[in-house]
């Protein structure tokens, strides 16, 4: 259904989805105690106030050392009309018999579902007393919105080539092994360097977000020293690299990521309501994750990706992402072997800091740990966008990884094929 005639045959909700009467695991998240938030030291690891931290991250004080930069909300709003009843979608688990969206909610810590085709939400669902205003964590999904700033960037001329050493635009990174990386690199975490992220604690990623809260990135930056293989050879997941990128950013722009990426994103795409991103004490944002924003916002950030970085509401039809780089950030086929499907991972492949599907059809997603994500099928112009509060950091340490690929087939192949 083109966009225009659907603003005008669905009516546009303005209060928001249903909120399931029960959920996994509500007491284990906090439901006694009513969803606490944590603290600045137990907000990301314990799943007591996970439910309530992922939802007000943004306002936890002393996170980082440092406060959280403002995105400002768009004068014109994209709207998001809303059929008026869910439609019927089905998905199948290990072949067995078809399961609904009711079975997905009650079987995974779902906090937001929302999905929408040709930009009318079909699917909009609230799980652990989650609202339509409240601002849901990223997580990882936040390192696309670097790679699109870089896109951005480089369209306009403020970052020469991809090719360029990250030290060209932020000296303070010379010397190091990430300074001599080049920005392709950094955007396919291709540096090479030894880098682990468990999750735990204590492990690489923790290490330096110590030294960042200390000293800044280009400071951390010298706390990674060994290269394991020649960069640009091969995908190694290394959440540091994405906020090597911010300062590579912030030396091309002269300011912040949300200063640079406020009017050229989030008002650009008709954002809603104003998003925070968390920055250090040097007022860098925090940017392998720690963005904060309604699901509907990410959902009109979904929509702008649907159709190839341009907004479809804009009679004009603005073009907010440049195409040719989204294009070689998401498909698969513009990528070295390495870096493809089933061979960058056993399952997906990586991109500019995107996760792409090994599908014919191009298809991609923002990833975030403990299960956030938005799907994009631009072909079908279907979005997903999934917040949770998974027990495990890593989708694949439950049952939610194997269950949101099943599921998102499922929603796929009600409006298409796979």
């Amino acid at each position: 259904m083109p966009y225009a005639r659907s603003l005008a045959l669905l009516l546009l909700w303005a209060a928001g989805g249903a909120c399931a009467a029960t959920a996994p695991d509500e007491d284990k998240l906090g439901k006694p105690l009513g969803y606490p938030v944590g603290t600045a030291k137990n907000w990301f690891y314990d799943e007591s106030v996970r439910v309530g931290s992922f939802t007000a991250q943004g306002e936890i004080p002393g996170i980082f050392g440092g406060k959280a930069n403002v995105l400002a909300a768009s004068s014109a709003p994209m709207p998001l009309p809303r059929l008026e009843q869910e439609p019927p979608i089905r998905w199948t688990l290990d072949m067995r018999r078809k399961l609904s969206i009711d079975d997905y909610l009650a079987r995974q810590r779902i906090m937001g579902l929302l999905i929408i085709k040709d930009g009318v939400i079909q699917v909009e669902r609230y799980q652990y007393e989650r609202t339509a205003q409240q601002r849901f964590v990223s997580n990882s999904m936040a390192k696309s919105l670097v790679s699109l700033a870089v896109g951005i960037a480089l369209g306009e001329g403020k970052i020469a080539s991809l090719d360029d050493r990250a030290d060209k635009y932020a000296p303070a990174l010379g010397g190091t092994l990430y300074g001599d990386t080049t920005i392709r690199n950094l955007l396919r975490m291709s540096s090479g360097a030894h880098f682990e992220e468990r999750y735990d604690g204590k492990d690489d990623i923790e290490r330096w977000a110590r030294a960042v809260i200390a000293g800044g990135v280009e400071q951390a930056a010298r706390v990674i020293t060994v290269r394991d293989a020649p960069q640009g050879t091969r995908f190694s997941y290394a959440s540091a690299e994405t906020e090597v990128l911010a300062a590579v950013l912030r030396g091309a722009t002269g300011g912040n990521l949300s200063d640079y990426l406020g009017t050229r994103l989030w008002q650009a795409i008709g954002a809603e309501t104003p998003a925070l991103w968390r920055a250090d004490r040097t007022g860098l944002e925090r940017a392998a994750g720690n963005f904060n924003a309604t699901l509907r916002d990410y959902g009109r950030l979904g929509v702008v990706l649907a159709n190839d970085g341009a907004r479809p509401d804009d009679p004009s039809h603005t073009q907010v992402i440049p195409n040719g780089y989204l294009m070689e950030a998401t498909d698969w086929r513009r990528a070295p072997p390495a870096f493809r499907p089933l061979e960058a991972t056993p399952y997906y492949g990586y991109g500019y800091q995107f996760w792409t599907f090994p599908s014919e059809k191009r298809r991609f997603a923002l990833l975030g740990v403990y299960g956030q994500m938005i799907v994009v099928d631009p072909q079908l112009k279907l979005v997903m966008v999934q917040t949770a509060a998974n027990a495990t950091a890593k989708a694949g340490g439950t049952s939610l990884g194997k269950e949101a690929d099943a599921f998102w087939r499922g929603v796929v192949e009600h409006y298409g094929k796979w």
